[in-house]
């Protein structure tokens, strides 16, 4: 892997930015540190795939247009996430579970004052997941579902049962993107992470909640109908990012833009 931005003097001689080194874990969490918040702060970044033409997903899901090192990145971002918020969509299309533990980010994660993993918190209006799987059932910590307050009350009481937390974010059926980025920090889970998808990471736009897009962009080219990483209603305004890091290996390119 090679670091093309920011560039200095020292980085085309530089041995770790060698194209064709490994970059260790540690290497990559630094690269992918989140920055320091004030005491009343929190961050949210979103983790995401795209092809060269723009698609998010191949015959509906992000595994076929990523690789081995967007996934060591995509486990990296979660080792440094306080919560992993994603769309009752994307976990029932992509079969998620709970977060692990991580024996090489166990340090790194004590001495922010973290678990042992990130919570995953799903968020849904329908409240039409699936209580008996593993991401409810056996997570190490308590899997989060963030709602409205007008969810329906027999799904909202078959997640509690189940072990979940429901965190209520919004005064209709559906969370309030904003209000659900707040009540999860409220919650001391300020460190967010976002894996889409496409819809919610939509509804972080338009909210103009969204601080970072770490975006890997896959040498690859799907046509059809793919999704974009984001849809929904289009923002008044295009929101303007600055590239904050930029690595290279085997022909894809793993961004990360912050807001300005």
């Amino acid at each position: 892997m090679r670091r093309l931005f920011p560039v200095t003097d020292q980085t085309s001689a530089s041995p770790q930015d060698r194209a064709d080194r490994e970059w260790s874990l540690d290497e990559l969490a630094e690269a992918y540190a989140y920055p320091a918040l004030k005491a009343d702060g929190h961050w949210l970044r979103a983790n995401m795939v795209s092809t060269l033409d723009g698609g998010a997903q191949h015959e509906g899901r992000s595994q076929p247009i990523s690789g081995e090192t967007d996934m060591r990145i995509f486990g990296t971002l979660r080792a440094l996430a306080d919560v992993v918020v994603v769309g009752a969509e994307t976990v029932r299309q992509e079969g998620y579970r709970p977060a692990r533990a991580r024996e090489a980010f166990a340090a790194r994660r004590a001495a922010s004052g973290q678990g042992p993993a990130p919570a995953i918190a799903v968020v849904t209006a329908s409240m039409d997941l699936d209580f008996s799987l593993p991401l409810f059932t056996s997570p190490l910590v308590p899997t989060l579902v963030v709602t409205g307050a007008a969810a329906p009350a027999a799904r909202v009481a078959a997640a509690v049962a189940a072990g979940a937390e429901v965190v209520v974010a919004g005064d209709g059926a559906g969370a309030d993107a904003a209000r659900a980025v707040r009540e999860l920090a409220a919650r001391g889970l300020r460190r967010q992470l976002t894996e889409g998808g496409p819809r919610l990471l939509g509804q972080f736009v338009a909210a103009d909640a969204l601080d970072e897009l770490c975006l890997t962009i896959s040498p690859m080219l799907v046509a059809g109908g793919a999704q974009r990483i984001a849809g929904g209603p289009s923002v008044t305004v295009p929101h303007r990012l600055a590239p904050a890091c930029v690595l290279e290996e085997a022909g894809f390119l793993f961004t990360s833009y912050r807001r300005i």
